[in-house]
């Protein structure tokens, strides 16, 4: 079979429904989707928006995706929600000023969905829907894998569109050039929009450029996609002590010279990179969305993925500590990277505490059940995705939701070839992301 077609199984629009046999196709939604007249996204359009894209998952091929949602919608979507995210700081701060309110607000925060979108359908409806008490941060990592990358990005933009205050999209580290082209986000894009796929596929880099880095929720819990990052220096350039403007940050790359990063250097990192780099200046970025947590004290090179760094219990606690937080809540790690983890704990329920110190703990969450879904049945993983509330008034003890993933989904090809793609995105073709920049 070619790549990428579908053979659909027409099923319940119901994401909760575990039903092992199919019942009755639903009844179509009006297609094509228009953009509202006074350009104006109500919640009635995102949650037909919703259902939609439910419908066609099951009912419609791929190469018929632009009779649902036309090139122009797409556009305009786009855009808007881009507008609102280049907006926004590296750091989004979600408090009192943002409308959280500490006797009746919630907080959702999810974990990697990886185009799992009949999954997220479920997790939104099992959270309940964004609404002016219920905030929801979103991790990183909403495309490839996953057969339906683009309709989980597009409908998380309609929510942020709705709701500005109260959705927060993260990047991560699969928001880029070089892994969109590599595990099955750009033909995805191309099968379903064909003669126009290189333009929604710009379109939507360039949007992946404007997502936050990282969230700071009532003070107390820090989230982002990897985790931490290094610090930067400031040494005086040799063409005069006197000239500010010669000053220039430098990243030192030995590993006895690395620093904890602070928030305010990670407010001043330039975001807008497709491929975040792993060396020269901007290491920030790249350090956030690739990081990740070890048992070993220190931090170090992160050589198992070539970008980003490993950081220790200590740095966990380092970081808490120095601004009074609780929790770190970060993703970016599937079963299968924790299959190979030998130190840290396993993904089975969706979430595990990699660390325990005297300030608080660190998270690692990732949503995506049964992962990857399009793989041989046997070298699937069998997970249970997970999300986490913060409740009021102090949003620092998590709520752990585990969730089994939507059966029966529909039948699909996926868009990478699996069986010869590295896992957990390890040792990166560096070379190739420097040409792809």
């Amino acid at each position: 079979m070619e790549e990428g077609n579908i053979h659909p199984q027409l099923e319940s629009p119901n994401p909760k429904s575990n039903s092992t046999s199919p019942p009755p196709p639903p009844a179509p939604p009006q297609i094509p989707i228009t953009w509202p007249e006074d350009g104006v996204v109500s919640s009635s359009w995102v949650t037909n928006l919703m259902h939609t894209f439910d419908w066609a998952s099951r009912a419609i091929p791929p190469s018929e995706f632009p009779s649902v949602l036309p090139v122009s919608v797409f556009d305009k979507l786009v855009l808007t929600a881009s507008k609102i995210l280049h907006k926004e700081p590296n750091c989004v701060k979600i408090d009192e000023d943002s409308g959280l309110n500490s006797e009746s607000s919630s907080v959702v925060v999810v974990g990697d969905v990886h185009g799992q979108l009949h999954d997220v359908l479920f997790l939104l409806g099992d959270a309940g829907y964004p609404s002016e008490d219920r905030f929801f941060v979103f991790n990183g990592d909403y495309v490839d894998r996953g057969a339906w990358g683009l309709e989980v990005f597009l409908l998380l933009l309609a929510w942020k569109v709705l709701m500005p205050q109260r959705v927060y999209l993260l990047r991560g580290n699969h928001e880029s050039k070089y892994c969109t082209s590599v595990y099955g986000f750009e033909k995805e894009v191309s099968m379903k929009y064909g003669d126009n796929g290189k333009h929604v596929y710009r379109k939507c880099l360039g949007c992946f450029e404007g997502l936050p880095l990282a969230s700071i929720i009532a003070g107390k819990v820090y989230t982002a996609h990897g985790g931490l990052f290094r610090g930067t220096f400031v040494t005086p350039s040799k063409r005069g002590k006197n000239k500010k403007k010669n000053r220039k940050v430098v990243h030192n790359p030995e590993v006895n010279a690395l620093t904890l990063g602070s928030l305010e250097e990670l407010e001043k990192a330039r975001r807008s990179v497709l491929d975040p780099p792993w060396e020269g200046s901007n290491l920030i970025p790249g350090d956030v969305l690739w990081s990740d947590p070890s048992m070993n004290a220190g931090l170090s090179p992160n050589k198992e993925r070539g970008i980003g760094l490993l950081w220790g219990p200590d740095c966990t606690e380092e970081f808490l500590k120095k601004y009074n937080l609780k929790l770190i809540i970060r993703s970016h790690e599937g079963p299968d990277a924790r299959d190979k983890r030998q130190d840290l704990g396993g993904m089975d329920k969706g979430y595990t505490v990699d660390h325990i110190v005297e300030s608080g703990k660190l998270i690692t969450l990732f949503s995506a059940p049964d992962y990857p879904q399009f793989q041989a049945t046997a070298e699937r993983y069998r997970n249970k995705g997970a999300f986490i509330i913060l409740e009021p008034p102090h949003f620092d003890t998590p709520i752990y939701h585990s969730f089994e993933a939507v059966t029966p989904r529909p039948k699909v090809n996926p868009y990478y070839d699996f069986e010869d793609v590295i896992d957990s995105d390890e040792e990166l073709d560096l070379q190739s992301m420097v040409a792809d920049s």
